[in-house]
């Protein structure tokens, strides 16, 4: 017996909006039951946080008044304190030198800024390691007395340093130096520690594994280290040849085909080690869906026991720019996320775009 031709028709359009309705990323699949997300676009609010020349300090190092956050305000670190987010961000001066300013919100979107940078070059034991370049990409968890532990990117013209401070109020702050500070490897290129957190309520403290903290760290493959008190870092070596491990790596064909660099916290779970990380396109043997260069985040996931030992990691990039203002910037074709926090039982994830402004992201939890 023939179906009728109105089934037939009511069938052809559920296909059709089936086949409109698929990922716009081939690689994507089905979300794992570790992934956190899916996470959406904030577009009627973003991007929330602009550049704004009228902010001016006294720049300790020259002297001379300087429009702190005049070029840019990029790639944000966040963490909820007194019931409100405080976003702790790149700001960058007309000559390129980066500061670290807060902005705090009620609702994780809408917020005020501090009227002067909370963390940025002084006359001080590291203004050899910051002068030229400034201080850049902070990523900030809690300690286990609630402490604040700030990792972030010194840079003096020639090296990036994965560098450590510490404040009990995220204004005042006490530099602590590279983190790689064993002579063979002071002088590395080393950039973007996230440092594995246990969550509690909102705050995220850093979790020790088998008596050791741990941070993943790195900006073309990624690497860990280890440390008893979350200031002496000890980074986890070859055996054989006293080299560093590669933990994470890009692959040739996807969208992490050029480098893989660390976003916010790594989040541990009794089923694993939740670590979203920044990836760039290469240009050749890339995902071709994207422009080459592309810095677009996927997720890891590493074993709970063994935070170097890779369990899983996702085909495809759950963010990538699709914005004008993602796609144009200081540098085009950029998502990069770096800040995420528990908040009103939402995961708010913020990210930078184009190196030139801020924009967030929601999950229900």
């Amino acid at each position: 017996m023939k179906k009728p031709f109105y089934f037939l028709l009511l069938l052809s359009v559920i296909l059709e909006l089936g086949c409109e309705n698929k990922p716009t990323n081939p690689q994507e699949s089905v979300q794992s039951n570790w992934e956190i997300g899916p996470f959406i676009k904030q577009d009627a609010e973003n991007p929330i946080l602009i550049p704004n020349p009228e902010l001016v300090f006294l720049d300790p190092v020259s002297g001379e008044e300087t429009a702190f956050e005049a070029r840019n305000v990029l790639n944000p670190s966040a963490v909820v304190k007194d019931g409100k987010v405080h976003l702790i961000y790149r700001a960058q001066d007309q000559k390129m030198t980066s500061r670290i300013a807060l902005a705090t919100s009620e609702d994780g979107i809408h917020f005020t800024k501090e009227k002067e940078p909370i963390f940025f070059p002084k006359k001080d034991d590291m203004l050899v390691y910051e002068a030229f370049g400034g201080v850049e990409d902070p990523r900030v968890v809690q300690g286990p007395n609630r402490e604040y532990i700030l990792t972030y990117t010194s840079y003096d013209g020639k090296t990036a340093r994965l560098c450590l401070a510490t404040s009990t109020d995220l204004k005042e702050w006490t530099k602590h130096g590279p983190v790689l500070k064993d002579p063979k490897n002071i002088n590395l290129w080393s950039k973007s520690g996230a440092i594995v957190v246990e969550q509690f309520g909102v705050e995220m403290r850093a979790k020790k594994i088998d008596g050791k903290y741990w941070m993943y760290f790195g900006d073309t493959d990624l690497f860990m280290a280890h440390s008893t008190n979350l200031i002496d870092w000890k980074v986890l070596e070859n055996e054989e040849n006293n080299t560093m491990v590669s933990v994470l790596h890009p692959r040739p064909g996807y969208f992490d085909s050029r480098l893989v660099e660390p976003g916010p916290y790594a989040l541990w779970t009794k089923d694993g080690i939740n670590l979203i990380y920044n990836a760039s396109n290469a240009a050749n043997n890339n995902d071709p869906n994207l422009p080459k260069f592309t810095y677009a985040a996927g997720q890891a996931l590493f074993s709970a026991s063994k935070p170097y030992q890779l369990i899983d990691r996702t085909k495809g990039y759950f963010i990538y720019p699709d914005k004008d203002y993602e796609k144009i910037g200081e540098v085009n074709e950029v998502c990069f996320v770096e800040g995420m926090v528990f908040f009103k039982d939402q995961w708010f994830l913020y990210y930078g775009t184009a190196d030139s402004k801020i924009g967030v992201a929601i999950a229900e939890k």
